[in-house]
């Protein structure tokens, strides 16, 4: 079976065609084409542009998914496509497009969430034994969810106000790191590890850790982070160093409270597998830190995240998820689906 995936979502284009074989996937393409370059220059998505982009980049990016698979059109089995959540202005694109290349070719028609692409995303090179505890971690959402099977998810925590993702963007614009965040505090926290650098005395907060729930909150965190590094600033205080050294401190406050809430939800749910997902997943402090707790504290457990090109919101998750819905013949009329922005995977 080959899907042809679509995912625009928020400010990627992607389009990917995945073989599946016996429960196995291939990945023959993945065209990205990322909005980065552009956003940066606002220092955060602004979604009217990214939905002119999308409209420029989506059908050139589907070719050149066709092309790199070595596959036409006649040979997809089926459509998969991201319906929600995220920007409104930008699912229309991908799931439009989806729907007029459904009617013309007459393929089956998948409508994927988003988060379910990257709880599953995992899947490209592992095996998942369930049940699973996936943490999803991104700009736009930060969730615990129990995984009995693909199809059957349990929300059981999730951020109250801002995801992990975005207090990151925040929290680097206001130490001028620039965009996006994640990566620009993960460098300069890194530049910490071999060096003497100076030592803060007033730790950043970690909101709702030791709360008895699974739920998350960031907004706190950030405006720490504003008035803590505003302060160094008026001191005079601001320094590269320094800059270092809370950029480290930031991301050991965000990796404290997603470590600490999700192997909480791991232990009572009694789960075989940890998924890590999302862009945040990239963030290798994080993997890190997982990989430490699992193997001291839990070591029957599977720990799993994506490859590199997969963290990010990509197309091929989209045709990966999109195949547990085609095994139970769970289609739709390409006139009656309808891109929904809030979308709940539960």
């Amino acid at each position: 079976m080959q899907i042809l995936g679509i995912e625009s979502s928020c400010d990627e284009t992607s389009a990917s065609v995945v073989e599946i074989n016996r429960g196995s996937f291939n990945i023959l393409s993945n065209v990205i084409s990322s909005q980065v370059k552009t956003h940066a220059k606002t220092g955060g998505i602004v979604p009217e542009v990214a939905a002119r982009l999308h409209v420029k980049n989506v059908l050139p990016v589907i070719e050149n998914s066709l092309k790199n698979a070595n596959v036409k059109i006649d040979q997809i089995d089926a459509i998969a496509v991201c319906s929600g959540p995220g920007l409104i202005s930008s699912l229309m694109v991908g799931v439009e497009t989806a729907k007029s290349f459904a009617l013309v070719y007459k393929k089956p028609l998948i409508k994927v969430n988003h988060i379910e692409g990257h709880v599953l995303a995992v899947l490209e090179k592992n095996k998942i034994d369930y049940p699973a505890v996936a943490l999803v971690v991104s700009g736009g959402h930060t969730q615990i969810i129990h995984v009995k099977e693909p199809g059957k998810y349990k929300l059981i925590g999730q951020t109250r106000d801002d995801a992990a993702g975005e207090c990151f963007d925040k929290a680097a614009k206001i130490m001028g790191l620039g965009y996006p965040g994640g990566p620009a505090i993960s460098i300069e926290a890194a530049k910490t590890r071999n060096s003497k650098f100076e030592i803060r005395k007033t730790q950043l907060p970690r909101p709702m850790m030791n709360s008895k729930d699974f739920d998350m909150s960031f907004s706190g965190l950030k405006t720490a982070v504003l008035y803590d590094w505003r302060e160094l600033e008026e001191k005079g205080l601001a320094t590269p160093k320094q800059r270092a050294t809370f950029a480290r401190e930031f991301q050991d406050a965000v990796c404290d409270v997603l470590v600490s809430k999700t192997l909480k939800a791991v232990e009572k749910y009694k789960v075989k597998t940890l998924i890590l997902g999302g862009g945040v997943s990239a963030n290798q402090e994080l993997q890190r830190r997982f990989q430490v707790e699992v193997s001291d504290n839990f070591p029957q457990l599977k720990f799993l995240y994506p490859e590199l090109s997969m963290t990010g919101d990509n197309a091929a998750m989209i045709a990966i998820a999109g195949y547990y819905h085609a095994k139970d013949k769970d289609y739709i009329d390409p006139t009656k689906l309808t891109a929904d922005p809030n979308w709940e995977l539960v």
